[in-house]
Parts: structure tokens; sequence; C-alpha cells
């Protein structure tokens, strides 16, 4: 997991309070973390922010991180820069393992130089440094890969570009102008 001390919105969670039992996790982002959030969006706004975790030891030293995370975010319409509004729903699931955990390797990669990864299996686990991990960093990912990246809103059509379907209808070539050009 990548952490940076210029996230705007973190929850810090202790490791060593986590045991076999779950342990759960509200979160929540308030106004200065939202407008921080939407800054580091590129969106208008993120009205609320919120996430609900499972904490659990994974194995021997690792932890599972499992929940919901829900989100309002605002954007501009990429046609009429209108704001539209997006409710965020994702489940989150993720496993943390300590630096230098016999968990934390890679695939071996096989004689050839390839590694054969499986994309509908599980996710490598994350790599945290310390006694610590943020759930809140977890959260803001989450929403961030959910945010639509070219919202639109539904009554609007983009009738400024239109596609031609006739084979006849091609476009002059750019080396047409050179044909009448003779050489002295």
């Amino acid at each position: 997991m990548k952490t940076d001390d210029d996230t705007p919105f973190s929850y810090l969670v202790k490791v060593g309070h986590i045991s076999a039992n779950p342990v759960e996790v509200t979160i929540s982002a308030n106004a200065e973390e939202c407008a921080g959030l939407a800054e580091l969006w590129s969106v208008l706004e993120v009205k609320a922010l919120s996430a609900t975790f499972q904490l659990q030891r994974w194995k021997r030293d690792g932890v599972r991180l499992k929940g919901r995370v829900v989100a309002d975010v605002v954007q501009a319409c990429v046609v009429t820069l209108d704001p539209v509004e997006a409710h965020i729903d994702e489940p989150v699931e993720v496993v943390f393992v300590p630096e230098g955990s016999k968990l934390a390797r890679l695939p071996v990669a096989s004689e050839t130089g390839e590694m054969l990864l499986d994309p509908d299996g599980p996710d490598a686990p994350e790599i945290f440094t310390g006694d610590t991990i943020d759930a809140g960093v977890v959260a803001a990912e989450h929403v961030a890969l959910a945010i639509d990246p070219y919202p639109r809103k539904s009554d609007v059509d983009f009738s400024g570009h239109i596609e031609s379907t006739d084979k006849d209808d091609k476009k002059p070539s750019p080396f047409a102008v050179l044909k009448d050009w003779k050489k002295d």
C-alpha cells in the first residue's frame, strides 16, 4: 500500500490490536477531507465518503480488511459541463502483510521469464511497514477507481460530431495537394 503524507483522508489502524475475531471499523470523511479529495480527484465536489470495514488476522502475520465504501460525488458533464451527481457503493477486500513476510513474495517466473497470473484470482497482498495500516487510504483508493471517467447527464447527447458510415464518403488524402506539384 502506498502511503503519502499529503493524503487528505487517513484513518490509521494498529495491527497489533487485531485478533482472529473481526473488529468493525466505521469511518467517514469530514468537510475538510471531502474538499481535499475533490481537489485530488479533480471533481467538482465530494459530498460524502464513508466506509465500514471488518478487520481480522489473515494467516499468521497478515490482516484482512473487508467491507464497503459509499460516496456521493459531483462531477462535470463531459458534454455540457453541468454538474452530474454520482452515488458510489463498492465492495472492498484487501489483504495486508508486513514488509519482509514470505506471503508478500511475487509469483515465481518460469524458465522463459513469464509470470502466470490469474486475472480472476485474488489480488496480491498489500505490504505495510511499521505496526499500522491506513483504512482511510484504502477507502479513498476504491472510490477513486469507481469514479466515472466520462460522466454525462442522462438527457444529453453529443450531436456536434457525426460519424459517417458510408464507405464512399472518404476523407481526402493529405497528399492530394501534392498531385499537381511538379518537380522543376
